[in-house]
């Protein structure tokens, strides 16, 4: 008789699923990942150009301007230069003064990649006194 009472009534707490230590887990779980993402910066630098106007006038030390515009072409003495031979042409120009330094005006379209192309030739031909003006 005990058989058929336990057979024919049904047991509703024991059919329950208990969730809430699952949904613990997963709290703590979520909870450690955003704790530890937010600690995580990614490697390099910020660069922020500066702002300022440009000059129309050369100035009187007589120095090397090497413009870089907004699609990445680089002109010196108001001559398109290919980028391999930008070390070229500023030992030549550097020989013609060499109290004078380089003064790379960069378009902020421009990419860092052009402007430190510009730099590493700057210094490879000898020149190591380079300012950097912005072009707008």
């Amino acid at each position: 008789m005990r058989k058929t009472e336990l057979s024919m009534g049904h047991d509703d707490e024991g059919d329950e699923i208990n969730l809430t230590p699952m949904l613990d887990v997963v709290f703590i779980m979520l909870i450690f990942f955003i704790v530890t993402a937010s600690f995580i910066k990614e490697a390099g630098i910020d660069v922020n150009r500066p702002d300022a106007p440009v000059t129309e006038t050369k100035p009187e030390d007589a120095n090397i301007l090497v413009v870089i515009n907004a699609q990445d072409e680089i002109w010196i003495d108001r001559r398109l230069i290919d980028p391999r031979a930008v070390r070229a042409n500023i030992e030549r120009l550097h020989a013609e003064n060499p109290q004078g330094s380089v003064v790379i005006q960069a378009n902020k379209k421009s990419t860092n990649k052009m402007l430190v192309w510009v730099m590493d030739s700057t210094r490879s031909a000898g020149v190591y006194n380079i300012s950097i003006a912005d072009q707008g």
